[in-house]
């Protein structure tokens, strides 16, 4: 424990190499973030005022909305603040904080996109029981056991990372406290927690796509059977916004999570990361409110009231 207690702090690089164009960067990122809040919190306000809007559908669509704004706030303003600072240090006991809270949401966003795609398998190929299956209990039972996974598998990962000894190098080649960059600064062999880490990543990615995929197989098989045009149209478009979300936070969340050693990790890493903690918060309101005619209309709606509200003042 003499040498755990020797880094007080860990040095964020993030993105130092750019130099000048930090300035620029900053600029970028804040609009995006910016852009990312109103997005979210616009679904999560159209939904809750909405009552047309009050299905499994988009209930599970607010709650991973509310954890993409929580996600993005445990990133992204210290990243914003380091981007124009000199001193870009954080104690022991926050890195440790930041990186729970960051697993913690971005597991539970694994688990919450994994039930979304049974809701979309039991609304088109069980449309006769989606009322006893996704029952407002069934659903809160659901999103609770999504959140209260997401962040005890996060007290594991984090625990593991910081239970080591760190004794050396303080700096941390990334804009936050993420696995890998943080463990490879440990001064003891990291080789049993890194594989209980990767395993983790197998369960929270690999097990969540897998039921996804197996989901889709029988979404597909039975809008095949739909008679008519329109109705394949239909169902197809109510899956469409979901299955792009997935691509991309999968997809990107496994080039980085499931390698079995974090000494693979590289500055690509960060490009690779800036997709799933800023494209992918952005991409969710952007893909749900584009696509979506219910979302559309019921914006549409809450804008018009809005305006209304204000003449009459």
């Amino acid at each position: 424990m003499a040498n755990s207690s020797r880094v007080t702090e860990f040095l964020l690089l993030g993105f130092s190499s750019f130099g000048e164009l930090q300035p620029v960067l900053f600029v970028l990122f804040l609009g995006l973030y910016l852009i990312i809040l109103s997005g979210n919190f616009t679904i999560i306000s159209v939904i809750r005022l909405d009552r047309s809007l009050h299905t499994p559908m988009y209930f599970f669509l607010c709650v991973l909305s509310t954890s993409e704004v929580f996600y993005t706030i445990v990133i992204l303003p210290k990243m914003l603040i380091n981007l124009l600072s000199v001193l870009r240090t954080l104690s022991f006991i926050s890195c440790a904080t930041q990186m729970f809270f960051f697993l913690g949401f971005a597991v539970t966003n694994c688990l919450l996109l994994g039930v979304m795609g049974y809701d979309r398998y039991t609304a088109i190929c069980q449309p006769l029981r989606y009322p006893v299956l996704m029952s407002w209990r069934v659903c809160a039972q659901l999103a609770a056991t999504c959140i209260v996974s997401g962040f005890l598998i996060s007290l594991v990962a984090t625990t593991l990372v910081f239970s080591l000894p760190f004794c050396g190098s303080n700096r941390v080649n990334h804009y936050f406290c993420d696995i890998s960059p943080v463990i490879r600064l440990a001064c003891a062999e990291t080789y049993i927690n890194e594989l209980v880490i990767f395993v983790c990543g197998v369960l929270v990615l690999v097990v969540p796509l897998i039921f996804i995929c197996i989901s889709y197989g029988f979404i597909v098989r039975t809008i095949l059977k739909i008679p008519s045009a329109d109705g394949k149209r239909k169902a197809f478009s109510t899956c469409a916004s979901h299955l792009i979300v997935v691509i991309v936070h999968y997809g990107c969340a496994s080039s980085v999570y499931l390698r079995p050693s974090a000494k693979s990790s590289s500055g690509k890493d960060r490009l690779v990361t800036v997709t799933y903690t800023i494209i992918t918060p952005l991409l969710n309101p952007m893909v749900y409110s584009l696509r979506n005619k219910d979302v559309q209309l019921a914006i549409r709606k809450m804008i018009g009231k809005t305006a209304v509200s204000l003449k009459t003042l």
